[in-house]
């Protein structure tokens, strides 16, 4: 099946006229002026055929600013006239992309946009029948803010041990190191053997499995010239992830990769992202320059914790899949990160508005094993809420009061003191009982008993998923010990995924708290 160039042409044209209004016509042309292909605005007077002149007279100019690239492939320029506003990219040594755009038009503000088009032309002239482009025009202004929603919706999801990720993925390196080859072996299964340098950026959308999560990402393909430097900034905006890629046959691809690092620390807004450095081409052994300890070496000197290094082979995709999923492990581990320390953060302010409201915070944690103990362990583990002291700590009860007012105190089920608690949680373990322990009962009871009037109880059923919690819950009549105390008491399930939940049971307890103190 032949490439259907003229439908792709016509796709990624129209795309970009219908997204840039200032731009009235794109050509494809040849430098001797033959039109290849080029769509014009509907109410613009611009003549195609005359365009495709102006690129044959403007291809000295474009001849002089390719020889200034080692490569000599790549060269632009642009012009006014009195009407008109005119950029020309050269696509090839043989093709020129050109654009008119009306004589008021910010061409600086299109222009980052012109080289992602250059990059889809040269696909699109270079594909063979199985490659798949893609071409969506993407939208760099938009780009801070989804990575600000993104880290929204990380922060407002649960831990899940898998979940959903979708983030965006740079690929930065010298020229002719392998990048784009490695993302289309990940991609598509495929390597080509013609090097051709990547025009500006060019954008992959992928999704993959990875240990259960589904993974949505962006590959950011960046060209690596020095002119594009000034757009790379904004290229690199909303970046999550990164690969630096060096050829471990090229000595001097592998010196500038500390560049490339400089580079993405100094333009890309969020700081520490995941980045693995690649050693490509392992296929090419005999002519190896660099060692795998050098490039572990470098890794380690740039960060201690932020970096990994892989080395892969585009060519017979060695480790290919291997360097993708490692980038992809690093950032849920960094989103994990992000979403622990985001629900720390609330139940730090739950209990620093709960101090505010009582001066004095005394929470107590009741269980049948002093050894598991989530809630009293969940928050000594949060080191922002500052230094506490263990006045008692042994297998029976823990007392540690905090500099801030805040008191924790744990006991096992078989003795406590509540006498100036302001809320208890209790944990019982009833994985694989049919009905609860008439102890339990009796425990609750006791609970409410010792309690100062106007406090709260969070009673927490530890189950197995295929168990029956409310039924299990049923079985605590407590109602007439709690009207005399107007004591408040609450039952949640314990299951699997109580490391997740327990910060959102321990803010209930403490809202729970502040509530039942304003019960009349």
């Amino acid at each position: 099946m032949l490439v259907n160039r003229k439908r792709l042409f016509n796709e990624i044209l129209n795309n970009f006229l219908e997204r840039f209004s200032d731009v009235e016509a794109i050509i494809v042309s040849d430098i001797e002026g033959l039109v290849i292909a080029g769509e014009k605005r509907k109410d613009t007077e611009s003549n195609i055929e005359i365009v495709s002149v102006l690129t044959t007279l403007i291809n000295p100019v474009l001849e002089r600013i390719r020889n200034e690239f080692s490569f000599k492939k790549f060269g632009t320029a642009s012009f006014d006239t009195d009407e008109h506003r005119l950029m020309f990219i050269t696509i090839d040594e043989e093709r020129i992309l050109s654009l008119i755009f009306n004589s008021m038009a910010s061409v600086e503000k299109v222009a980052p946009y012109t080289y992602f088009l250059a990059e889809k032309t040269a696909q699109i002239l270079n594909s063979g029948e199985d490659d798949t482009l893609q071409l969506t025009i993407p939208d760099f202004d938009s780009e801070v803010e989804r990575h600000e929603r993104l880290k929204e919706s990380i922060i407002q999801s649960e831990l899940d041990e898998s979940g959903n990720y979708s983030f965006k993925f740079v690929i930065v390196g010298n020229h002719e190191v392998g990048k784009t080859s490695l993302i289309r072996q990940f991609v598509e299964r495929k390597f080509s053997h013609d090097y051709r340098a990547t025009i500006g950026l060019n954008i992959y959308a992928h999704n993959f499995d990875f240990q259960g999560n589904e993974i949505s990402a962006q590959f950011w393909d960046l060209g690596a010239q020095q002119y594009f430097k000034r757009f790379r900034r904004i290229y690199y905006q909303g970046a999550e992830a990164g690969f630096i890629v060096f050829d471990i046959t090229n000595r001097d691809s592998f010196e500038k990769v500390k560049e490339w690092y400089k580079e993405l620390n100094e333009l890309i807004d969020e700081k520490n992202i995941p980045i693995v450095i690649v050693g490509n081409k392992d296929d090419l052994a005999e002519q190896r320059v660099i060692s795998t300890s050098e490039g572990e070496a470098l890794a380690k000197s740039l960060s201690e914790t932020a970096l990994s290094y892989i080395e892969t082979s585009a060519l017979t995709g060695n480790n290919v899949k291997d360097a993708f999923e490692l980038i992809a492990y690093h950032y849920i581990i960094k989103s994990k990160k992000m979403e622990k320390e985001k629900i720390q953060e609330s139940l730090i302010e739950a209990i620093n508005s709960t101090l505010k409201e009582l001066i004095i915070l005394e929470l107590t944690f009741i269980s049948e094993n002093l050894n598991w103990n989530p809630g009293f362990q969940t928050i000594v583990n949060i080191e922002k809420l500052g230094e506490y002291s263990k006045l008692k700590d042994n297998h029976n009860e823990k007392l540690y009061p905090y500099k801030n007012g805040l008191i924790l105190s744990s006991f096992t089920c078989s003795e406590f003191n509540l006498s100036n608690s302001d809320g208890v949680f209790i944990i019982f373990d009833a994985r694989e009982k049919e009905h609860i322990d008439p102890k339990w009962k009796e425990t609750l009871t006791e609970i409410i008993r010792k309690l100062r009037k106007k406090r709260a109880v969070l009673v927490g059923l530890r189950v197995s998923d295929d168990k029956n919690w409310s039924q299990l819950m049923e079985e605590f009549v407590i109602d007439k010990d709690l009207e005399e105390k107007i004591i408040s008491v609450i039952f949640l399930k314990i299951s699997t995924d109580y490391r997740e939940k327990i910060y959102d049971h321990l803010i209930l307890m403490l809202e729970l708290i502040v509530n039942t103190r304003k019960l009349k």
